[in-house]
Parts: structure tokens; sequence; C-alpha cells
């Protein structure tokens, strides 16, 4: 009976420890992260009122929420010389001088990318 009352209570123990860390580190190259990453910048640049694209610059953070498609994007991003709905804005150049302007952004993605189905739940952004 003993060892039944210590199971529970280390099971207690162990689901809590989980329930705390809401988001855990993963591969910033997993495909589902890449895409979620990628519609994230596309909804910051359809957001942004600025004719010019940002692009991204690196990753920071990447994590997912436990039993669930939540990701937590962490990254910073780069003004650059091409509009918003140019065709290859990856290999666009950043802006020099005045027009140089760089941000780090944390976004939560919901993400059902298998379907092509995102949502960005939060974003904060601040001028680096």
């Amino acid at each position: 009976m003993l060892w039944k009352v210590l199971l529970f209570v280390g099971l207690v123990v162990l689901g809590a420890h989980l329930c705390s860390n809401r988001f855990v580190d993963i591969d910033k190259t997993k495909e589902y992260f890449a895409l979620s990453l990628e519609y994230a910048i596309f909804w910051f640049n359809e957001a942004l009122d600025d004719k010019f694209a940002y692009k991204f610059l690196r990753v920071r953070r990447s994590q997912r929420e436990l039993f669930n498609w939540t990701y937590l994007i962490d990254v910073e991003m780069g003004r650059t010389i091409c509009k918003k709905h140019d065709e290859d804005i990856d290999n666009c150049p950043l802006q020099k001088g005045a027009g140089e302007k760089k941000v780090r952004c944390t976004f939560i993605v919901f993400s059902l990318a298998w379907m092509t189905k995102f949502n960005v739940l939060n974003s904060t952004c601040l001028q680096t």
C-alpha cells in the first residue's frame, strides 16, 4: 500500500513539474517550426505600416508548447530595400544608413502546418 501512495505522490509531483514548463526548446530546423516562422514574418510584414519588407536574421529561441502545436518564436529581423510584396525577400539586402532598422520579436503561433492553417496568438516587437 505504501508503494502505491509513493507512486501516486511521485506522479503528481512529476505532472506538476511538466505542466509548469509550458514551452520546451525544439530544433529550429524542424519543418513545422520553420513554416510557422515563415508565417509569423509574413504576418508581421502585412500588419506593419511600412512599404519595405523585413526579413528573418536570426532565431534567438525556438520552443513548442507541450502537448499541442503552439510555437514560441523569438526572432531578429531587419528592414530590407525590397517592398513587402516583392518575390525574393530572403535574398534582398538590408537597408543601410537612415533606413536601417532592426527589430526583435516574440511570436506565439498556433500552427496546423500540415493543413496550412496558422494563427498568431500574440506578438511583441522591440526596435533594437
